[in-house]
């Protein structure tokens, strides 16, 4: 007989002293962990801004939105998790404060308080609450981990440290609090430092919270007499401070953490009982990772999200370089990656691009840098060089053929050029409509969308057969059928179609033409796992490293 399910444990994950140190990270380790040892776990993201979700948001201001199989456009942390677990999650699994005063204004307008003043307090704080449980609920849940964005102190997030206040005043026994924070270390000193963490601390003492677990990020491991000076002084026990030193793989923090028993005093705190921890398979993944391999291949990725200000960051391709990684593991290469501005290419021309070994065209929006896209397919697919095209990047691909290939000169997308003669990819009709009334968000073709591939292709090669397969798709525009006959008399492959609206989904060019050419309007970048890497990445990988050895 099936036991009753009953109110889950809760475990509240913070952070103090600077954004960017891994609390994403350290959710997705101690939810791998309790998972590991046969708990159900769900984990929730708590983002501080009032958007709805994450999908109209530059991905150079916060990162490359991840995409779930519903569609939900959500925190690049979201892809962290489902990558740790392998577990598809969804809109449930993400909250915005954008949402939560949308539903209590609602609620208000409806007579839903029945003529109370509604107040931050308790009506928005009840609401997050109510979202953190129906989450459990909804997933039968052990154990839910909430990642509250932000750090300790911004006014934004204050009601998400009131909600976890709450929470652990009326289930004591059943709520524990983890604040990951940063222990710098001054050259000029050379020990790590606690007093920042400790005036974090003091900030979540001020709010009513000590944490029962500090998780002490710094470049090297915390030793045994600064973890006990720590810990007198923000007043845990020395063992629940956690030491998070720099990894060279995210992948071997679960272990770090395992090492330290970390999961095992979160059980302890929770009072329940300690199961055996099975993780054998991620001990392998990550000597696999870190173990040598022969050869390395130099991969492009021609985009156009990669400065903020003087710096360049890959948090916009987040989940793509995730992919490639998983890939080069599976592939046994060592991976080298060129992160290439497409206006550069424009500018300077493609001998930024000489001695690669493959090349990546991402998804991206609008015209700028579109030229420097189409010129880096031409010259992978004159020199043989294996290309992967991904929603955009399929799109551009389809463009660079007709115009070279087909001799449409001027071809293009009508996202680029609405008046171009030869539009061989336009906006579907509904999506014209949704333009028009300027409804942007959550209108795109978004979520899982199943497709059949066609027998013989490198498509049904790197799926493992050909038939029925699914994506995740974040896109307004498609292949013009109109098209497909002029294309496919020069060889063009339509590899994949949609089932539902027979939309090309996969083009390809045959191995007489070309060793690797494809391009898929999916994004097979959110479904790719460490332990389960992705076909189409694999495969591009592994005709990269025979184009080198050619």
């Amino acid at each position: 007989m099936v036991s009753p399910w009953r109110e889950p444990a809760y475990i509240f994950v913070s952070g103090g002293v600077l954004s960017g140190l891994g609390k994403g990270i350290t959710t997705a380790s101690i939810a791998l962990l309790l998972q590991s040892r046969g708990y159900r776990v769900t984990p929730i993201k708590c983002e501080n801004y009032l958007n709805l979700d994450s999908g109209l948001i530059n991905p150079i201001e916060h990162g490359d939105p991840f995409l779930c199989e519903d569609g939900a456009e959500t925190d690049m942390d979201i892809g962290t998790y489902e990558r740790f677990l392998d577990k598809n999650l969804s809109m449930k699994n993400f909250i915005t404060m954008g949402q939560v005063y949308r539903t209590v204004l609602e609620r208000e307008r409806t007579f839903g308080y029945k003529g109370e003043d509604v107040e931050a307090i308790p009506h928005v704080t009840d609401e997050i609450i109510a979202r953190l449980k129906k989450a459990g609920k909804e997933d039968q849940a052990d154990i839910v981990i909430v990642e509250l964005g932000g750090t300790a102190g911004e006014y934004q997030n204050i009601l998400y440290y009131e909600a976890s206040r709450i929470m652990h005043l009326k289930h004591k026994d059943t709520v524990v609090h983890v604040h990951v924070s940063y222990l710098p270390t001054p050259s000029h000193l050379g020990e790590p430092k606690t007093k920042p963490t400790q005036l974090s601390v003091k900030l979540l003492n001020s709010m009513g919270i000590q944490p029962d677990f500090i998780v002490a990020r710094a470049d090297r491991i915390i030793d045994a007499r600064r973890r006990e000076r720590f810990a007198l002084f923000c007043n845990v026990e020395p063992e629940d401070i956690i030491s998070s030193p720099d990894a060279s793989t995210i992948y071997e923090v679960p272990l770090i953490y395992a090492n330290q028993k970390f999961d095992e005093r979160i059980l302890q705190k929770l009072n329940l009982p300690r199961k055996p921890l099975k993780i054998d398979s991620w001990k392998k993944l990550v000597k696999s990772i870190k173990s040598p391999k022969p050869k390395t291949v130099d991969i492009a990725i021609v985009g156009k999200y990669f400065a903020t200000g003087e710096y360049q960051l890959a948090d916009a391709y987040a989940a793509l370089i995730e992919a490639l990684h998983h890939a080069s593991w599976g592939a046994g290469v060592n991976l080298k990656m060129r992160w290439i501005n497409s206006a550069r290419i424009e500018t300077e021309g493609t001998q930024l691009l000489e001695g690669i070994d493959g090349l990546v065209i991402p998804i991206g929006w609008g015209p700028r840098g579109v030229e420097g896209k189409i010129t880096s397919i031409q010259y992978a697919r004159e020199r043989k060089i294996p290309f992967l095209g991904l929603c955009y990047g399929m799109q551009l691909a389809v463009v660079e053929f007709a115009r070279n290939v087909v001799g449409l000169t001027g071809a293009n997308s009508t996202e680029v050029n609405p008046k171009t003669k030869y539009p061989v990819i336009h906006i579907i009709p509904e999506q014209k409509r949704i333009i028009k009334n300027r409804a942007y968000g959550g209108t795109m073709r978004l979520g899982s969308w199943e497709c059949m591939v066609k027998p013989g292709t490198h498509a049904a090669a790197a799926y493992g057969h050909p038939g029925l397969t699914s994506e995740r798709h974040r896109h307004r525009y498609e292949f013009n059928d109109a098209y497909t006959d002029k294309l496919t008399q020069k060889g063009l492959i339509i590899a994949g179609r949609s089932v539902k609206e027979n939309l090309a989904e996969i083009i390809e060019l045959p191995v007489s033409m070309h060793p690797f050419f494809v391009g898929t309007q999916g994004h097979p970048e959110y479904k790719s796992r460490p332990l389960r890497p992705h076909g189409l990445f694999v495969d591009f990988l592994t005709a990269s490293t025979k184009k080198k050895s050619t």
